[in-house]
């Protein structure tokens, strides 16, 4: 993701430069041709354009483009602050009574509790308590699973961040594209007799990249932010997780079967037919 992220800036800087060298020379030139008519007249005229007429000036397909890509941005950066707080992951509630049907024995009852309420907690030590009958490592192993699916749930909604992040720059420089090529065309037309009309034409140009740019940064920020965060709230669900499995009794799980999962796993065809004759040829009690 750096390099990209490098590459794209990169190419931004050196675009941009290039748009600012070839935007001072006309205007430079501006100020002369303005000169002789300034000292003429007595006074001199300057028009600024806001920066929403500016905006208006941009292609409107690039336009649309980040400002859904700005949508977005606000949407999944929301969404994931939200999801990834402490209190979302790990209900207090939740946790306590996790700890007492624990403390009862009574782990179908966990089980049925974790499968009514949802969170990232309920989910791990729903996995590990269905686990339980097939000992430490495959509890653990389940436990462990279910964490990485957690993380990849998370990490998939906030991995759009990135994807904004490296696609809003490309946008943008889109937009320069085609203002240069407006800029180009308003210089074949009018010469350089109006140079006015090409540094106006150029400083439109730099909009469409600012605006990219303006688009990518927080869109980075927020993604190694909720990056973070999501790293450091599975870390608390797992060390929560474990706490309550520690000194399990694993080996008093064995020949029962918790939870609502089907058991595929039968004794081999070959197998069962033998043991089926041979309680028919036992003698009658």
């Amino acid at each position: 993701m750096l390099p990209k992220l490098v590459k794209t800036a990169v190419f931004a800087a050196i675009l941009t430069g290039t748009a600012i060298c070839a935007a001072l020379p006309a205007t430079s030139l501006a100020q002369e041709a303005a000169a002789p008519a300034a000292s003429s007249s007595g006074e001199v005229k300057v028009e600024e354009e806001t920066l929403l007429a500016k905006i208006q000036h941009v292609h409107p397909v690039v336009l649309a483009c980040l400002f859904a890509g700005s949508v977005l941005m606000i949407w999944f950066g929301v969404d994931g602050v939200i999801k990834t707080t402490k209190s979302r992951a790990i209900p207090p509630a939740q946790l306590a009574q996790f700890r007492e049907l624990f403390k009862q024995g009574d782990y179908m009852g966990a089980y049925n509790y974790a499968k009514g309420n949802f969170s990232p907690l309920s989910d791990v030590i729903k996995a590990g308590v269905s686990y339980l009958p097939d000992g430490k490592a495959m509890t653990e192993e389940a436990m462990f699973g279910e964490i990485a699916k957690v993380n990849g749930f998370f990490m998939g909604r906030v991995s759009y961040l990135s994807v904004i992040g490296v696609c809003a720059p490309m946008v943008g420089l889109t937009g320069t594209v085609f203002g240069m090529m407006n800029a180009f065309a308003t210089l074949g037309s009018s010469g350089v007799g109006d140079p006015g009309k090409l540094s106006a034409a150029i400083g439109e140009v730099l909009v469409a990249t600012a605006m990219g740019l303006l688009l990518a940064i927080p869109a980075f920020v927020l993604y190694y932010v909720l990056r973070n965060r999501i790293t450091v709230i599975l870390h608390d669900v797992q060390e929560a997780a474990t706490s309550l499995f520690r000194k399990m009794p694993y080996e008093k799980f064995e020949g029962y079967h918790l939870g609502d999962d089907e058991i595929y796993a039968a004794s081999p065809n070959w197998v069962a037919p033998e043991e089926d004759a041979s309680l028919e040829n036992a003698p009658a009690a």
